[in-house]
């Protein structure tokens, strides 16, 4: 085994300077290697493969040296491993377990026996792949799914072309499903073939191993290397790529305005039983292949790895619409959509049918995850954005995987009742059963105006803990920057807009069904303030609170009853507006007239949008000082004249005046909003005060 550290088809990570700092702490190397492996996707995607080392530690009994595995456990993620996701285990007593395995048929009571072999107190739940690594005697292994390995895997004579490429330095064990068995069978081939530097597992992935971290690292990235040159000498040689292009992609542009039109229909088709989150992708390779000859012959024969198929379904929905499809009449384009999904759902409910055992779990929801339209891009729905992203890499993966089988021999995938015994395996429904609840929003898509600060940032922080997805929009953009950057990647997404000018809004609700798949609450927060007597007001202040309050709120609801409608489940539009839209005062003539106007629009589109389960509701927040940007400025010195205080005697004037003599807070207006669409579920047209009590503003 070569020491070169140049890799043209594999990151190389390792860091000698920083693995020198772990000072030879042999389960804090391996948490590195698991990393950097983990941060390459060509090697292994998020949640697939794991990694494993063997130290010596005292055993607190006996007190005499044992050795420990240390393996990665169930659902973790090798880019983001920690110690907290590895089980510690005694090896000697996960071997002895060969003296009472049953057999194939008793296969899963062995998980159950991982427990007694249970070192460390602290360990993560053992994986199904615990066995593959404790019953090899190697001291540092890596088990990975790397694209280019498993295209050899899922060959048709892969077993030949591993021998072509490693010749007599790597072992093949055919398709097996993760387990003690394919633990026994790793075993043996390695009895069988002493000196071999690794295994390649038919149709699934890869094992190899190293006297340390580096050198394991090391071995993983050269067996990959030699894999994905030997495919890449032979790439398009024969033939085209998956033969060449069938169809050409529309520009990048219309692309994505023919996805954003499209997704809100394919997101409520998907969501008929369980309400999904959407991502959609354009990369490059998924346009190679969804736009070749071979689409028709590769798609319905789904994935070949496990890993694969459990995120992505077996195989994908591919729509039968033009690049250029006018998407305009809803109802039509949602008829052809809807017989394809009932054709899909139709075939999925077939397979389950047949390949059933007794003990098999009930069918679960058969709507696709992928979704392949044919020049534009790939869309694929979850229960939420991560794992929609996460099944969009898979299947990206998959498409590198049947592109290397097809450049040097023929694809394969696994039989069905191979891929349905994994799908609905026991042993992954149990992990199902086990993943905590899910918060009220989840699920859900909203879109909050104004969320560079005070209160919209306040209701989009609030959204976003109880789980939903949240679009932040902000005329100022640094502002915008700013409040974006305390969320996830896979939770919010930003995009400046101005609300009253109908083009910039559109490209709000367009990245809203880009990034999320549709929309399903929209808080106009927004806000503008202008405090003057009549006489003072000028034509420009009127009209620029009526465009920001007024005509945003209108141009918002436009925008998301057109979306809601696509998806046919409804939705919630809540508007802030504030007390001064009920209550009359002075110098205020504008801004409380584009108030009032705000709420009777929130009643006379809350009486148009029933039927469509579309409820519109007001949140009236009054004297929230903290955090917000009216208060800056001309409004707080012109509220001040009104009332014959100084500006800083306002929070106090403001707090005493309400019956709880309270201070309201931003983060009160988003409790309010949060009730409107997680609690109050059958309430519309509706006007909710957040004043601390204001008698004057009492509705009723």
């Amino acid at each position: 085994m070569s020491k070169t550290k140049k890799f043209k088809y594999v990151d190389y990570l390792w860091d000698d300077q920083h693995a020198a700092k772990l000072k030879n702490d042999q389960v804090a190397l391996f948490l590195y290697r698991s990393n950097i492996l983990g941060a390459d996707l060509r090697i292994t995607n998020f949640g697939g493969g794991n990694t494993s080392c063997k130290t010596v530690e005292k055993d607190p009994l006996t007190k005499k040296p044992t050795e420990v595995m240390w393996v990665k456990g169930s659902g973790g993620d090798l880019g983001t491993l920690t110690r907290k996701g590895i089980a510690g285990l005694y090896t000697d007593r996960l071997r002895a377990l060969k003296n009472v395995y049953r057999g194939l048929k008793y296969e899963d009571e062995m998980v159950g026996l991982f427990y007694h072999c249970i070192f460390d107190l602290d360990s993560r739940a053992p994986s199904i792949d615990t066995p593959l690594h404790g019953l090899l005697p190697f001291k540092h292994i890596d088990h990975l799914h790397p694209d280019a390995l498993i295209a050899i895997a899922a060959a048709k004579d892969g077993k030949k072309i591993c021998k072509e490429i490693w010749g007599d330095t790597m072992g093949w064990v055919g398709w097996q499903r993760p387990g003690f068995d394919l633990g026994l069978q790793l075993e043996a081939c390695l009895a069988e073939n002493p000196g071999i530097r690794g295994i390649v597992l038919g149709s699934h992935g890869l094992f190899t191993w190293g006297d340390s971290s580096k050198e394991c690292y090391l071995n993983s990235l050269e067996v990959i290397e030699m894999a994905s040159k030997y495919i890449a000498k032979r790439e398009g040689k024969k033939r085209p790529v998956f033969g060449g292009a069938a169809i050409r992609s529309l520009p990048a542009e219309k692309r994505l305005k023919q996805a954003a039109a499209i997704a809100p229909v394919l997101r409520g088709l998907c969501s008929r039983e369980n309400r999904m989150i959407g991502h959609f992708t354009d990369d490059k390779r998924v346009l190679q292949f969804i736009n070749s000859k071979d689409l028709k012959k590769l798609a319905p024969m789904g994935t070949s790895c496990p890993d694969h198929f459990l995120r992505t379904k077996i195989q994908p929905l591919v729509l039968n619409l033009k690049p250029t499809e006018d998407l305009s009449d809803t109802k039509k384009i949602l008829a052809k959509t809807e017989a394809a999904f009932a054709k899909y759902k139709a075939e999925y409910a077939d397979y389950y049918k047949k390949c059933k055992r007794r003990t098999s779990p009930p069918m679960r929801d058969p709507s696709p995850v992928v979704i392949i339209y044919p020049g534009i891009g790939m869309f694929t729905f979850a229960k939420n954005k991560q794992t929609a992203r996460v099944a969009s890499e898979f299947y990206i993966n998959a498409i590198n995987v049947m592109r290397g089988a097809e450049a040097i021999s023929k694809y394969t995938s696994l039989p069905r009742q191979e891929a349905f015994d994994i799908e609905y395996w026991l042993l992954e429904e149990a992990k199902l059963k086990r993943q905590p609840p899910e918060k009220p929003l989840s699920r859900r898509v909203a879109i909050v105006t104004g969320a560079g600060g005070g209160i919209g940032k306040a209701i989009a922080e609030k959204l976003a803990a109880e789980g939903a997805n949240v679009v932040l929009t902000d005329i100022q953009e640094q502002r915008l920057k700013k409040a974006a950057a305390g969320f996830g990647k896979d939770t919010a997404s930003y995009i400046q807009a101005n609300v009253y000018k109908s083009v910039s809004l559109g490209e709000v609700f367009t990245k809203a069904c880009l990034d999320f798949g549709g929309v399903d609450i929209v808080v106009h927060s927004a806000g503008l303030a202008i405090s003057k007597p009549l006489m003072e007001t000028t034509q420009y202040d009127w009209e620029m609170l009526q465009a920001v309050l007024v005509k945003g709120q209108f141009l918002l609801a436009k925008y998301a009853t057109t979306i809601m409608r696509k998806q046919a489940f409804g939705g919630d539009i809540i508007n802030i507006a504030s007390k001064n839209g009920l209550v009359a005062g002075p110098n205020n003539v504008a801004y409380g007239t584009a108030k009032a106007a705000q709420q009777h629009m929130t009643r006379l589109l809350a009486a148009e949008l029933g039927k469509d389960q579309i409820r519109v509701n007001t949140v009236n927040p009054d004297a929230v000082i903290v955090g917000s940007k009216i208060w800056e400025g001309k409004w707080a010195k012109g509220r001040a004249k009104a009332y014959g205080i100084k500006v800083s005697e306002l929070p106090a004037h403001y707090a005493k005046r309400n019956l709880l003599n309270a201070i309201i807070l931003p983060e009160d207006i988003a409790d309010a909003v949060f009730s409107m669409v997680a609690i109050l579920k059958k309430s519309t047209g509706n006007i909710l005060n957040v004043d601390g009590g204001m008698a004057a503003a009492f509705v009723r």
